[in-house]
């Protein structure tokens, strides 16, 4: 699941990850309400599969990242589900707040496509590929 209100990353970031050796679907949410809902399985929602892992950015429109995040972590149905925050800031207090409220991993978002991939990949291999994921019910 990708949370990002940015039009122009979500279509770099989905054509990274389709360019990728992993097959996956990525569910697109713009806001941080939206997020929550479609975590709960609210409203449009009620269908969606839980996703495996959440790339979530900080600046948001409604509930920001962090509120979000906070809010994923403290639900003891979705707290075991990977959050990877994807933002601008590279900001040290902004990093910081994101560990406390239970981030799993921060990376900065790059400047260019080729690196986009590159983190990408990275960031797949380790989740998809290396670590071992709970079974969200």
């Amino acid at each position: 699941m990708l949370v990002e209100d940015n039009q122009g990353d979500t279509l770099l970031i989905r054509k990274a990850l389709k360019d990728s050796r992993f097959n996956s679907h990525v569910h697109v949410v713009p806001e941080g309400n939206e997020a929550i809902s479609f975590l709960r399985g609210r409203d449009k929602h009620v269908s969606v599969p839980v996703p495996d892992l959440i790339i979530l950015d900080l600046l948001l429109p409604g509930k920001d990242g962090y509120e979000v995040l906070e809010e994923i972590k403290s639900d003891r149905q979705l707290r075991t589900i990977p959050v990877i925050v994807f933002t601008g800031s590279g900001a040290p207090e902004d990093v910081k707040k994101a560990y406390e409220l239970g981030a799993n991993c921060y990376v900065v978002k790059p400047v260019g496509f080729e690196e986009l991939q590159r983190l990408l990949a990275a960031v797949q291999g380790f989740w998809f590929g290396v670590a071992k994921l709970p079974t969200v019910e």
